[in-house]
């Protein structure tokens, strides 16, 4: 069998896109080494854009009661002071999910395992090491050294390296990565308080950017708490990761009787992006294309959009709706990306990182009068995550923002998120004062073997006898962003990334126009 694509690595990154690639109907294969989840937390954060991806593929649900939305971020100066906040969006949410979380990590993945199990064309084998890949002709050939230590070598059309940070398969390959110049040496410190402990903790995450020694607190789902401390000089990463070691370290907040030790790792954090993200029929995802530091908690983020960037191009390139040059598109839109979050992530890294007191003085002074010149005093994340600009997009306005996902309601009187109605397709959602029967009928038409969905606002509550088109918007955020674009349509992609605008029926069927021709380049 020639599998469409074979899936390297079953971490969060890899299982998403074994999800995504059963979501759309791909043939495919998904190895792992490790024969079961790792036990432990590791990533602790993600956001909107994940859990928007993680509901397209059923999971939402599953997973609520091991998420949490993230808390505001307060960072410290020296005398404890404030310097710096970084809070959270309100609602109504742009995206239709609390724009960020905190999650357990070993549940999450087992889910996203377990979800897999419903797509009949996703394989999982575990226990299987990869030993080499070669491509020739079009397609790869992949060496698997199974758990019983038989060899067995499997075709594909893609191979999609998910191996991790140390990436078996990019170092075979010795494929080089920028150096962001970022590498610091890093504690992760996970506890479980025990029943009625932690009163005294911070409620909220907490930066304290101390010369003496920066940390971290993060208020995790139910009992977990997570510290992270900067390693100094001099000191044994395996020495301060002992349990005494530990003990003195969070003795500042909590008696070492209080909680239990989950885990416990020495990192260096890096800033590092891989400088060609494909290889032949190979395409690099998450840790094996990017190391991002977790001061914004996108390490994992930026591997699930990897995934999300990917799969739906590949389902269109095997179904013979676009050219492969779409998958081209791929490090064009995500380098770029990566390397300004990375690049924002480092920054507040290097801010939180100070050693030097005069510095850190300067510091101080300088976020301090930041903090009092906004009017509401606070900042969010969401402005510092980046949209495209530029790959498969229009040059429309609004080109390369995330599409807006209100809670709509439909003809049968269904309220729900608009992509549990849409699911993940091309979508071309028109304004209320923007009916045209010729224009749906001809985009329909051109559009025929796409898989695109219709999506009309009307302003009264459609009923039984309307279209299975027309949805009611319930919360404004969409209609906010159309005025806020000054368009009357929008035309996006599966990854939920607007390809372009448009403000009248003419625009409209043109903007159609140059996504079908832009398929076919």
């Amino acid at each position: 069998m020639v599998y469409d694509l074979i899936i390297v690595g079953m971490g969060p990154v890899g299982a998403t896109a074994a999800n995504l690639a059963g979501l759309w109907g791909l043939n495919a294969l998904a190895l792992d080494k490790a024969e079961d989840i790792y036990e432990n937390p590791r990533a602790m954060g993600l956001d909107h854009e994940v859990m928007r991806s993680f509901d397209n593929i059923g999971l939402a649900d599953a997973i609520a009661s091991h998420v949490m939305p993230y808390r505001a971020s307060l960072y410290l100066g020296g005398n404890a002071r404030l310097i710096k906040r970084i809070e959270t969006a309100k609602p109504p949410y742009l995206l239709g999910w609390s724009p960020n979380y905190v999650f357990s990590q070993p549940p999450v993945e087992r889910a996203l395992r377990k979800r897999i199990d419903d797509f009949a064309t996703v394989k999982v084998e575990l226990g299987c090491e990869v030993l080499g890949i070669e491509q020739a002709h079009g397609l790869s050939k992949v060496q698997v050294r199974d758990r019983h230590g038989v060899e067995h070598t499997h075709s594909s059309h893609y191979v999609l390296a998910c191996d991790g940070g140390t990436s078996p398969i990019r170092t075979r390959l010795q494929l080089p990565m920028d150096d962001l110049a970022f590498n610091e040496p890093w504690l992760v410190v996970d506890v479980m308080l025990k029943d009625g402990a932690g009163e005294q903790l911070p409620s909220t995450n907490v930066q304290y950017c101390e010369v003496e020694r920066p940390c971290t607190f993060v208020v995790g789902p139910g009992r977990h708490r997570r510290w992270e401390f900067m390693i100094n000089p001099g000191e044994s990463p395996a020495e301060i990761a002992r349990p005494e070691s530990i003990q003195r370290l969070i003795s500042r907040w909590l008696p070492a009787d209080s909680y239990t030790i989950w885990r416990a790792s020495s990192y260096r954090f890096h800033a590092l992006i891989l400088q060609r993200w494909r290889h032949e029929q190979t395409f690099f995802l998450g840790d094996a294309a990017h190391m991002t530091p977790p001061f914004l908690a996108q390490g994992m983020c930026q591997g699930i959009r990897d995934a999300m960037n990917l799969i739906w191009k590949i389902a269109l390139v095997r179904r013979q709706l676009a050219q492969p040059a779409l998958l081209d598109s791929y490090q064009r839109e995500r380098a770029p990306h990566v390397r300004r979050t990375t690049e924002v992530a480092k920054t507040f890294g290097q801010t939180i990182c100070e050693r030097d007191v005069q510095r850190a003085a300067e510091r101080d002074a300088r976020l301090e009068q930041q903090l009092l010149a906004r009017p509401d005093g606070i900042m969010t994340r969401q402005a510092l995550i980046p949209g495209l600009d530029s790959g498969f997009i229009d040059t429309s306005p609004g080109a390369g923002e995330l599409l807006p996902q209100p809670r709509v309601r439909n003809h049968s009187g269904a309220t729900e998120l608009l992509d549990r109605f849409t699911g993940q397709s091309l979508r071309l959602v028109l304004a209320a004062d923007l009916v045209d029967p010729d224009l749906l009928e001809h985009v329909r038409g051109v559009c025929a073997q796409l898989p695109l969905r219709i999506v009309q606002l009307v302003e009264a509550a459609p009923s039984v006898s309307d279209s299975a088109d027309d949805y009611q918007e319930q919360d404004g955020v969409m209609a906010a962003w159309m005025h806020q674009y000054d368009c009357k349509a929008v035309l996006a992609r599966p990854d939920h990334y607007v390809y372009g605008t448009a403000v009248s029926s003419v625009q409209t069927l043109a903007l159609v126009h140059r996504l079908l021709a832009a398929l076919d380049s």
